[in-house]
């Protein structure tokens, strides 16, 4: 593939013109020059999109995912920093499953209101503690 500019860029990789411009002004993506008033972009920033686009999915921030490029766009991502994020991946997925679960069973609990449903109460407490740990600044228990 040849280089593109930014409106073939937008059409081949789903990511809209003013996203692409939005990331080069962030430094994720270089373009190569300019076909007029276009900008000009090598084949290999579909790599580094479909990389930019899997971070964010994993749920990297762009000032995270701007850390896997090197200086020359190529990734240069630091095994590490994948294990953190797995690991935080993992502790999501455990309270979501609670919340889940708990979520379940307060659907087919057969107190007369939630309120006297001690599971309910216990997802009441737990959601309390999260919102205050998020407004003080604490991080939450895993």
């Amino acid at each position: 593939m040849k280089a593109v500019d930014i409106a073939e860029l937008a059409k081949v990789s789903g990511v809209p013109a003013s996203t692409l411009r939005f990331y080069e002004e962030k430094g994720l993506i270089t373009s190569i020059g300019r076909r007029g008033l276009r900008r000009v972009f090598a084949p290999t920033v579909l790599d580094q999109l479909a990389l930019i686009a899997l971070g964010q999915t994993a749920g990297f921030s762009l000032t995270e995912i701007a850390a896997m490029f090197g200086a020359d766009g190529a990734p240069r991502i630091r095994r590490e920093l994948l294990a953190a994020k797995a690991d935080e991946l993992d502790r999501t997925i455990r309270r979501l499953s609670a919340m889940r679960d708990g979520l379940r069973h307060a659907a087919r609990c057969t107190a007369p209101s939630h309120l006297e449903c001690r599971t309910f109460r216990r997802l009441m407490r737990a959601a309390s503690a999260r919102r205050s740990w998020a407004r003080d600044g604490r991080k939450p228990a895993p």
